[in-house]
């Protein structure tokens, strides 16, 4: 839905010097600095899909409000190209230019800018008035956005009745009430206190499950990020250093500065059962003969086996002990050898709801897809690992 392309920003230099200086030989910062300006943003390029929630990830000056605030030009690329819906943001005339700001893309900044003299139900329809939309139709609208962030009761009420997190509730009504394809929400609630921040985290991943919006997410704060980003794009001096899902860097980090950043992360969170998991040593199918799976289990460090059906499914699981009983009784059907002494859950589980399942059946705990084919297993010592973020041991049982 959105391409950015080598997006690049100076401050302190009028655009064609600028250009000049990025264009020099040798390092693009100590030029622009020695021409007296402010490399901001320095060839930033990613993209962000349609229904994504997309986190920009940066301390105070990595660049990460000055990239978003470019996507609709509020801040005037020097080098580079935004693309929205295939249209380029940097040739739209003015009258495109407002278009896009007014219905297409809404901001939701740190700060709630609500007017105090105005209801919550006229601050919410504020961008529908700005429209000229007919004071009925932009009311009703209003009260539909404030129900939808749990403020229905409160719209003849003032903003200066609300506490931090119900203005900033308001702030994202507004947004809501003009529809817009993509919302663009600037570090919406760093000024919350720590509960507030995570009610207003969760009613935003309910909002995004019911309505499906395009959002670009800027924080500082990493958990933050994981929890509600689909993907991350770290940043820093002006540069992404990073850009991969919240298990994808807590599990593989590019850079040190990732990995001190993600020490300070609670992994039980951010991991994922698909991050963690490892192949299983042994598995088996139910046409197998009990010998044949006995043989290679018996060279293996795991006691037992997974046993699947044709489709890759999990039967059941099975163990030396049982396979060679089984041999012994001359059974030649690995249907008898079966029983269900296992667990398992789905690749997108968390670390922290699955924890407590390792370690308490016969087999390492199954992950499974959504068709619930066996793709991997969770031995408990390397979920401990994982959280303690200590590397695996070879030979490690599975």
């Amino acid at each position: 839905m959105i391409e950015i392309r080598n997006l690049t920003k100076v401050f302190d230099l009028a655009p064609a010097r600028a250009r000049r200086a990025l264009d020099s030989a040798g390092d693009r910062e100590s030029a622009v600095r020695a021409a007296g300006g402010v490399l901001a943003v320095d060839d930033v390029s990613f993209s962000v899909g349609r229904g994504e929630l997309f986190a920009v990830m940066g301390l105070s000056g990595s660049g990460k409000s000055t990239v978003v605030r470019m996507i609709n030009r509020l801040v005037e690329p020097t080098a580079g190209t935004v693309s929205y819906e295939g249209a380029d943001v940097g040739s739209m005339a003015r009258q495109e230019l407002r278009e896009l700001r007014n219905r297409r893309i809404s901001m939701v900044f740190q700060h709630f800018a609500l007017f105090p003299h105005r209801t919550v139900r006229e601050n919410a329809a504020y961008g529908l008035k700005a429209r000229g939309v007919p004071k009925r139709e932009r009311l009703e609208r209003a009260d539909k956005a404030l129900d939808q962030v749990g403020l229905a009761h409160r719209g003849d009420s003032y903003p200066d009745e609300f506490s931090g997190g119900m203005k900033q509730r308001v702030g994202l009504a507004r947004a809501l009430t003009t529809d817009p394809d993509v919302l663009i929400m600037d570090e919406p609630f760093s000024a919350l206190d720590p509960l507030t921040r995570r009610a207003m985290q969760e009613q935003l991943l309910e909002l995004q499950q019911d309505l499906g919006k395009t959002i670009i997410f800027v924080t500082h704060d990493l958990n933050e990020a994981m929890r509600i980003g689909d993907r991350i794009m770290v940043m820093k001096d002006g540069r992404p250093i990073q850009l991969a899902t919240g298990p994808e860097i807590i599990s593989q980090p590019a850079t040190d500065y990732v990995r001190d950043f993600v020490s300070d992360v609670d992994r039980t969170r951010g991991l994922t059962a698909s991050t963690v998991m490892q192949d299983p040593w042994v598995t088996a199918t139910l046409d197998e003969r009990p010998a044949d799976v006995l043989a290679r289990l018996e060279k293996r460090p795991g006691a037992c086996a997974y046993v699947t059906d044709a489709e890759g499914r999990i039967a059941g699981i099975t163990t030396a002990e049982i396979l060679a009983r089984a041999v012994d009784e001359h059974k030649p059907d690995l249907g008898t050898c079966v029983h269900d002494d296992y667990a398992a859950v789905s690749g997108d589980t968390p670390v922290v709801e699955f924890c407590h399942l390792t370690g308490g059946h016969a087999a390492p705990l199954a992950v499974v897809d959504g068709a619930k084919h066996l793709v991997g297993v969770l031995p408990r010592s390397r979920v401990m690992n994982a959280i303690a973020s200590v590397p695996e041991e070879v030979g490690e049982r599975g």
